[in-house]
């Protein structure tokens, strides 16, 4: 099952991995996953399974969470009731330069998502 966008690049699509290969969102989420695959600092992107949270949100969102202490990143999907967390391995190796990588990130998914 090909879960990603035609226009991903072979490299892009090689920095996805994990046991876990559904995307939450449809068309959106593979995007928005699309999209932080093509930034140059991410190395590696690893879908994790789908929650159920507890109250139905409705519209799909997308955000960068804070880095851990190696400068990695999480991508939280959310739509309806259902929500994804994406781990997304950087060349980052601090947290100061993981929240450049982070604030880049959430510039280029507001972006796509305001179009």
């Amino acid at each position: 099952m090909n879960i990603l966008p035609q226009r991903m690049t072979s490299a892009d699509r090689n920095k996805i991995g994990g046991i876990h290969t559904t995307i939450i969102g449809e068309r959106t989420g593979k995007k928005i996953v699309a999209l932080v695959a093509s930034h140059p600092r991410v190395k590696k992107i690893v879908p994790g399974i789908i929650k159920v949270k507890g109250s139905s949100g409705g519209s799909f969102r997308a955000k960068v969470l804070r880095p851990d202490n190696r400068g990695n990143l999480r991508l939280l999907l959310s739509q309806g009731t259902s929500v994804q967390e994406i781990q997304l391995v950087t060349t980052a190796s601090d947290p100061l330069s993981g929240e450049i990588v982070l604030n880049e990130l959430n510039k280029m998914i507001e972006k796509e998502l305001a179009e």
